[in-house]
């Protein structure tokens, strides 16, 4: 059994605690693991947090929603939420993975956090599902912007730089590291015209520009580079 201050910060107490040890064990470590819970997980979260952007929205055209939905459900923010549920800490592996390299790697997380939302559903139901997932994503829920959000970080920021007349940014590979089943690639974002640099990570060269550019995006709204109140230059 995990800790209890993982099911604390769950914020929900399991009635078939078997439910819970599945969704938190992974296929190399055992014949029992979490994977049919991920696949009920992942629609009982598609669900939600449709149900959490229809009621929020009311003027929202569905073409957004679909967007904004994908942005909050993708591999990425889920490997970012079961990080901060710390299920790096509780979820099972087997030796192999652990051998292997591979226990880190983020898409283990995102789907043991996937089902982990299914195991909720099957031991308390929907509205117990709703609430488990509307707490993991409180923060993530308020204050969203439909206008912006669901773009990626490369998007946000090319636009931020059209719309004040400047080059797009450049992107290079400066590092590679791993096997070639794990790699991890290091990518530099410039913006020349404004001597901005940033530094990204990721298992592919577009995870880790998408993570240089975010970098990027948020020092330029930060510091209010350029001048936001100012008109786009011609």
């Amino acid at each position: 059994m995990p800790p209890a201050a993982f099911t604390e910060r769950l914020g929900y107490a399991f009635r078939h605690p078997a439910l819970l040890d599945q969704a938190l064990t992974h296929r190399s470590h055992g014949a029992v693991h979490n994977e049919r819970l991920e696949f009920v997980g992942d629609a009982v979260l598609d669900c939600v947090i449709a149900m959490a952007l229809y009621e929020r929205f009311p003027e929202v055209p569905e073409g957004d929603l679909s967007r904004i939905r994908a942005h909050l459900v993708n591999g990425e923010t889920l490997a970012r939420l079961a990080r901060a549920l710390d299920l790096k800490g509780v979820v099972r592996l087997g030796d192999a993975v652990h051998k292997g390299g591979t226990a880190g790697r983020a898409s283990i997380f995102a789907d043991a956090l996937e089902a982990l939302f299914g195991a909720v559903f099957l031991d308390g139901g929907f509205d117990a599902a709703r609430a488990v997932i509307e707490r993991v994503y409180a923060e993530d829920l308020v204050g969203l912007d439909p206008a912006a959000l669901g773009k990626d970080p490369k998007s946000r920021l090319q636009e931020w730089l059209q719309a004040r007349g400047l080059p797009v940014p450049e992107y290079a590979v400066v590092d590679t590291t791993g096997a070639a089943h794990a790699q991890s690639f290091t990518v530099e974002c410039r913006v020349p015209s404004l001597s901005i640099v940033t530094s990204g990570v990721g298992p592919s060269r577009r995870a880790a520009e998408q993570a240089a550019a975010a970098l990027a995006h948020a020092r330029l709204t930060a510091t209010g580079e350029t001048g936001d109140a100012g008109p786009p230059r011609g």
